[in-house]
């Protein structure tokens, strides 16, 4: 059997350079590991014995995904495995958020996982085979305060992911959503822009900002683990690939807590929804 070719965005740090690194030790691999600066991908060197590229890319670039599609498939002939890693955090209050910079996480978070997605569908639709992974967050399934923006991604990266599942469902190509708690990452470090409250409505957050920023990298989740659980699902699991997959004890203590108090909601509120139909 041919080896599969993965193809990872933002793979300098955090999951991607876990998975990376996973990926990287397996014999049944090909792997295209990027990054805005390659430089950073030095530790990829060790495995490499013809079956890694590194490759640089900002996703925010039109010309460098092109590009990156092109070499993974002149390389490597196949993408089997698409992972949208690539991904900001912003801290600030609804009404303090730096307008330029939340864009910003919006054009990386979303409209980069979205480009990158539709450079390598045509070639999964040829294939009639392909497993897109795409990175989201328990924040895209329940919210926080200093998050709102953030949030926002997630969610959007939630509903894209849902309907492409089903547009590509007849292609045999799979569609997962990750969607980890607080992880050792660099997320609520340095992947993170943060905007203090100046406001004094809204200085009871400061501390939530500071206690996340302080906590990088003392967060339970491993993304080692991580890395092994998602490798798992890809290759023991297709068949029955999950459209969401929280990873991390907060993450799906939450999810099942978020959605066990929505459904008592709308239950609640059935009749009373009902009512605003035209009676047949």
């Amino acid at each position: 059997m041919a080896n599969k070719t993965w193809l990872i965005t933002g793979t300098s740090t955090g999951f991607g350079k876990s998975l990376a690194t996973f990926l990287a030790k397996k014999d049944d691999v090909n792997l295209v590991a990027t990054a805005r600066h390659a430089e950073r991908l030095d530790y990829l060197d060790e495995f490499n014995h013809g079956q890694i590229k590194k490759l640089t890319l900002d996703v925010t670039n039109q010309a460098e995904i092109k590009s990156v599609v092109k070499e993974t498939i002149a390389a490597f002939g196949s993408i089997d495995v698409l992972i949208n890693n690539a991904g900001l955090g912003y801290f600030g209050t609804f009404e303090e958020s730096n307008r330029n910079a939340v864009k910003y996480m919006f054009d990386v978070n979303v409209w980069g996982l979205v480009d990158m997605t539709r450079s390598v569908l045509p070639t999964m639709r040829q294939q009639k085979s392909g497993i897109i992974i795409n990175f989201s967050s328990i924040g895209g399934l329940f919210s926080f305060p200093t998050l709102s923006f953030y949030h926002g991604t997630k969610y959007a990266v939630e509903g894209i992911s849902e309907s492409l599942a089903k547009e590509v469902a007849d292609l045999n190509i799979k569609v997962m959503l990750i969607e980890p708690s607080g992880f050792r990452t660099d997320w609520a470090g340095r992947s993170s822009e943060k905007e203090m409250p100046k406001i004094a409505d809204y200085q009871q957050f400061s501390e939530s900002i500071t206690g996340n920023a302080e906590g990088a990298h003392h967060e339970a989740g491993d993304p080692d683990k991580a890395a092994a659980i998602i490798y798992d699902q890809v290759t023991n699991h297709e068949s029955d690939l999950p459209l969401r997959l929280p990873l991390g004890k907060f993450a799906a203590d939450t999810a099942v807590q978020k959605y066990t108090d929505s459904l008592a909601d709308f239950k609640k509120l059935h009749d009373l929804s009902a009512s605003a139909d035209q009676p047949e």
